[in-house]
């Protein structure tokens, strides 16, 4: 990816990061309001999401916040500064998640209602808060609304053929 200063740049913008706790994500953002991910490792490695509505906002050039709140009632606020291959996310995970997060490792579209009902049954507070600094090590734009970018589970070794160009989208 070229120098990203606006908005209609950060859009389509498909990125591989690990947070200072070494867990791996990916994400790809998709258009103004919606965005896809995989969680490669982690405390919920495995889960993986499409179709995400969110917020997205160019705080100033170069640097975009994407926000938004998961049907587990997890919330998510992370500030992409890509030109610099760095982020900072704080994720609040409701007690539940951070209790039963097997619950979560799936293709939520599927599971929606189960988180719907876990969210019911078990405790959400008090919070688990997870704020950390990321290093982006992938950026490439996909162009917006291209739905092979987040198609499939994650597995054991699917970053590495994405960054070495063997996976393409």
């Amino acid at each position: 990816m070229d120098i990203i200063k606006d908005l209609d740049e950060f859009l389509g913008g498909h990125f591989i990061y690990t947070y200072a706790n070494g867990w791996n994500y990916e994400m790809y953002v998709k258009n103004e309001d919606t965005i896809d991910y995989r969680i490669h490792t982690g405390m919920v490695g495995g889960r993986w999401v499409r179709n995400q509505k969110v917020h997205i906002v160019k705080l100033v050039d170069g640097v975009f916040k994407i926000a938004w709140t998961e049907p587990t009632g997890t919330d998510v606020s992370l500030d992409f500064i890509p030109n610099e291959n760095k982020l900072h996310g704080i994720i609040f995970f409701p007690k539940w998640v951070h209790e039963h997060p097997e619950i979560t490792v799936c293709y939520q579209n599927d599971f929606i209602g189960v988180m719907e009902e876990s969210r019911l049954k078990y405790e959400t507070y008090p919070k688990y808060v997870v704020p950390e600094f990321g290093k982006i090590f992938f950026k490439k734009n996909e162009g917006q609304n291209n739905e092979k970018v987040i198609s499939e589970a994650p597995y054991e070794g699917m970053i590495e053929k994405i960054v070495s160009g063997e996976l393409t989208f």
